[in-house]
């Protein structure tokens, strides 16, 4: 049975390459830092958390992946927690929690098992592959660099501070995409699965352990496209195999 050419786009965090979890390693050292910082004032990591959280997501709906955002975001929890105990803030430990929070994007780009299989085997099969991630362009393209992946996206790639259904539909009304054979892969549902889902394309949710809380949201079925979950990339190209399978034969049986 002939394949029949799919347009796939990919997020790249957490899709393609690892970045959640440099985040998660900052933030130990920031809990650290504070409960040694604010000793005496039994302040707990689970608060500290809890704060941190809420003015991280507070901030990316209103500036989006803007790289100054997570850094500002410690500083902040930083100040509400001076302010709560009346402890005086410090140039030195501000200066330190910038630092420390900007780190986290001068880490080595590390793929996703089987990456380069995935990618490998949906290009052969004759699909067009396009990545689309949010964050800013020099941060972004120093990993597409470094991953080497315009080999598979060569100039098929849209970088978005805001990722959001208003994004998605802007590179879907300007490109060669037809609805019933596009595909949005990726591990947010916020920002990955829930615009493609409102756009009428098909999905395919990587579900992750220990997901960012931002992008946990629930969603609303679209009868019109298919979203399957799964908890591994590799398994991406015989989801999307399956479905043009079972496309081809309803379309044979009807």
């Amino acid at each position: 049975m002939k394949i029949i050419k799919q347009h796939i786009l990919f997020d790249l965090d957490d899709t393609l390459v690892y970045c959640n979890k440099y985040f998660n390693l900052v933030l130990g050292e920031f809990f650290e830092n504070m409960q040694e910082w604010f000793d005496g004032h039994a302040l707990t990591i689970q608060q500290i958390r809890e704060k941190q959280l809420e003015i991280d997501v507070t901030g990316v709906n209103k500036l989006g992946f803007a790289s100054h955002h997570f850094p500002q975001s410690l500083i902040d929890t930083y100040r509400y927690f001076s302010q709560k105990f009346a402890k005086p803030t410090s140039r030195q430990e501000e200066s330190y929690l910038t630092k420390l929070g900007m780190s986290v994007y001068d880490q080595e780009v590390e793929p996703y098992p089987h990456m380069v299989e995935t990618l490998e085997n949906l290009k052969s099969a004759g699909h067009a592959l396009y990545l689309y991630t949010g964050g800013e362009t020099v941060i972004q393209q120093r990993k597409i660099d470094q991953m080497k992946l315009s080999a598979y996206f060569d100039d098929r790639i849209y970088i978005r501070q805001h990722k959001n259904i208003e994004a998605l539909e802007g590179i879907l009304s300007t490109g060669p995409f037809e609805r019933r054979a596009t595909w949005m892969i990726g591990n947010s549902l916020r920002t990955d699965i829930m615009p493609a889902v409102t756009a009428g394309i098909h999905s395919i949710y990587i579900k992750q352990p220990n997901e960012w809380q931002y992008n946990m949201v629930e969603l609303q079925p679209n009868p019109e496209t298919s979203m399957y979950t799964i908890t591994a990339l590799e398994e991406v190209p015989k989801v999307i195999h399956e479905n043009i399978q079972q496309q081809q034969q309803k379309r044979t049986l009807g």
